[in-house]
């Protein structure tokens, strides 16, 4: 009997979801190294160093038995270019529970990759991970972030106070939840795996 992957590649109409790996440090690098990419992200660092994104890749490996990953969203075409990540983080395999998480280079944004990718994680989500419930945290000035949640169907169920300590600060985070029963708010083709 073949088993089927949880993190399964992924395909949507532009985009292919493919579990990150060590082809993708450069690109990882430079991601999670631009102030504007990780302007909202409170509870990490800049990368400073190539070995940053290298110890990235390899917390990565092996998502079926951490329960996490990450896929790197590559733009279908003749160039394959890498413009964001997204994925699950704190599988609660008891409770059927995970966050997503997802982060796109600037030039992509409002062009409705991430939502394209988003789409296809939840599903995946609810298929493959057997979820029943998204929880997905946003810091309180990402309006951009909450707007697409919303646009999935996510819903805000109120503030997630001094959620992070960062550099000596507090932040609070809005916490959203999507559940399988209520489903996805979009009308974007199945998730179709490679």
């Amino acid at each position: 009997m073949i088993e089927h992957k949880k993190f399964s590649n992924l395909e949507t109409d532009r985009l292919l979801l493919r579990n990150v790996n060590h082809k993708d440090v450069d690109f990882i690098y430079r991601l999670f190294s631009d102030e504007r990419v990780c302007e909202f992200l409170y509870d990490e660092e800049l990368f400073i160093s190539r070995n940053d994104a290298i110890e990235f890749v390899e917390w990565s490996k092996n998502p079926e038995v951490k329960g996490c990953n990450r896929w790197i969203l590559v733009k279908k075409g003749a160039n394959q270019e890498q413009i964001g990540t997204c994925g699950f983080d704190y599988w609660d395999r008891t409770n059927n529970i995970a966050e997503i998480g997802y982060d796109l280079w600037h030039e992509y944004w409002g062009k409705g990759y991430m939502k394209e990718a988003l789409i296809s994680a939840i599903e995946s989500g609810f298929n493959n991970m057997g979820l029943n419930r998204i929880n997905a945290f946003v810091a309180l000035e990402n309006i951009n972030s909450i707007k697409l949640l919303e646009k999935l169907g996510f819903k805000n169920e109120g503030i997630y106070r001094d959620k992070h300590l960062f550099r000596g600060k507090y932040y609070d985070y809005y916490s959203f939840s999507l559940l399988k029963k209520t489903g996805i708010n979009s009308k974007v083709n199945s998730t179709r795996p490679l």
